[in-house]
């Protein structure tokens, strides 16, 4: 059974399954380079690319970035530059549909003279003189000239990609809100998140059984929709075999988020989500005006990790889930204190094959600690859903809850316009940058149709029926264990 969507991720995961291998081992990846390269790229196998030489090349960078990436850029979304220099040059191109009339309408629009001629007629664009106004493109009979993007850019709806003077992609940082969308449709593999799976399993190592200190899985609800080919609960034992401590579900996080939300939301009248870091940085960006409307609270990851480690200090805490912004996240000088690191399912299911953990084969380890609505904010519509049902249970039926709903940035935006400009009517914002929510995410294994329906099962499966209930069941429970330990 195939787990991942396209080769690029089967590619992405073999490097990363070769370096957490190697460092179960206690080896550096550069120092066994050979070993990961021949294992990777096989002689007897055609090349990717060119050649096997260029093959092995790209190889090493993810091995680079699989050990955390180029240093000095901060962005956790990075460019292998050679593995970058297949898409045309991006912008108008005439394509073989010229007919080489003689009418030649395009250059007539073309007030700046960027369109030439061969003596067959066809049409040339002088790039050097283009402005990419897309005139030429309106008045074509043929429709022969087309508006070419590569798929990195027509990905990022935020123009933080462009091209460099040497043809490869380049992000920019402050325009980057690091949800990925470049990562799962570059066809090559070029842009790739950087990644913290030898911190993480160094991290395990030296705990010492978890003796030194604590080492928590936190598991995004998004789980569910993922690892379709063995139950969640063999999923769970599989993170536990891994040597994690224990496991904690970031839904529980999601829960107190809500409550916290709906608080908030009752006195100040007016709020925009911050489960979603790509959505938070999106509106600090382009939407400044709103960014003192963003929720005061941590996202559900930062909120169950501060609670941890208020009664846990000396634990460490990785996150796993479906989102790459989470990289950037935990970062941020407000957050950086409760999450050590983050992983995302395709990181995750490295680090079980490089143990030979046969998941399917595993007992089931059951986790319930969250309620439905913590759970259900892995998909568009769950924060807003859980914000309702706290309202409920603080007894405020009597407040008018009016939200609106936002999945993907052409969604988002003219919410946030009218918002900005005064003129929308809702009184709260749930955004999510990627569709479908969190279950769309860059690093999940799979982006299927149907893993709204396996978020919404896996809500109905939580026995906890009220978010109250959930958080003080929770916290009794957590402070039980550690005072035993």
């Amino acid at each position: 059974m195939r787990i991942f969507d396209t080769n690029v991720q089967e590619l992405k995961y073999k490097v990363l399954m070769e370096v957490a291998y190697q460092t179960w081992l206690g080896n550096d990846s550069f120092a066994v380079f050979n070993e990961i390269a021949n294992e990777i790229v096989k002689k007897d196998q055609p090349p990717m690319r060119c050649c096997i030489y260029k093959d092995r090349a790209v190889v090493a960078e993810r091995i680079r970035l699989a050990l955390g990436g180029n240093k000095k850029d901060k962005n956790v979304i990075q460019v292998i530059d050679i593995a970058c220099d297949e898409c045309p040059e991006a912008g108008h191109t005439v394509t073989d549909l010229c007919r080489g009339c003689i009418a030649h309408r395009c250059a007539d629009a073309c007030k700046l003279g960027a369109i030439t001629f061969d003596e067959e007629q066809i049409a040339h664009i002088d790039k050097s003189k283009c402005v990419e106004c897309g005139k030429c493109a309106k008045v074509c009979p043929y429709s022969a000239i087309a508006d070419f993007k590569r798929p990195c850019e027509r990905a990022c709806k935020l123009d933080a990609i462009s091209m460099a003077e040497g043809g490869e992609a380049q992000i920019d940082e402050e325009k980057c809100v690091a949800c990925g969308a470049c990562v799962y449709q570059c066809p090559f593999g070029a842009t790739v998140d950087v990644s913290s799976i030898v911190d993480v399993i160094n991290t395990i190592i030296r705990s010492e059984n978890n003796t030194k200190y604590k080492v928590y899985a936190m598991v995004a609800p998004a789980i569910a929709s993922q690892f379709t080919y063995a139950k969640l609960e063999q999923v769970i034992t599989a993170i536990q075999e891994l040597g994690f401590y224990s496991v904690e579900e970031a839904a529980l996080g999601a829960d107190m988020v809500a409550y916290n939300e709906a608080q908030e939301l009752m006195e100040r009248g007016f709020l925009t989500s911050s489960c979603c870091p790509a959505f938070v940085k999106y509106i600090k960006t382009k939407f400044p005006e709103l960014k003192d409307h963003i929720s005061h609270n941590l996202s559900p990851m930062a909120q169950l990790g501060k609670f941890i480690k208020e009664h846990d200090e000396n634990a460490k805490i990785v996150f796993i889930g479906p989102c790459t912004a989470k990289k950037a996240e935990i970062k941020q000088e407000h957050v950086r204190d409760y999450i050590d690191y983050v992983m995302t399912f395709e990181e995750l299911q490295a680090v079980i094959d490089s143990r030979d953990i046969i998941v399917e084969d595993l007992p089931e380890t059951a986790l319930d600690e969250a309620s439905y609505y913590g759970r259900i904010f892995a998909r568009t519509g769950g924060v807003t859903d859980a914000v309702a049902e706290a309202v409920k249970e603080l007894g405020r039926e009597d407040f008018a809850f009016d939200p609106i709903v936002c999945e993907g940035i052409d969604k988002c935006k003219p919410a946030l316009m009218r918002a900005k400009k005064g003129v929308l009517s809702s009184n709260f914002i749930e955004g999510m940058i990627c569709s479908g929510g969190c279950i769309g995410g860059a690093g999940c294994l799979t982006h299927g149709e149907a893993n709204k329906k396996e978020v919404d099962e896996y809500g109905k499966s939580a026995s906890h029926e009220a978010i109250k209930t959930a958080i003080d069941d929770y916290s009794k429970e957590f402070t039980k264990i550690n005072q035993m330990d």
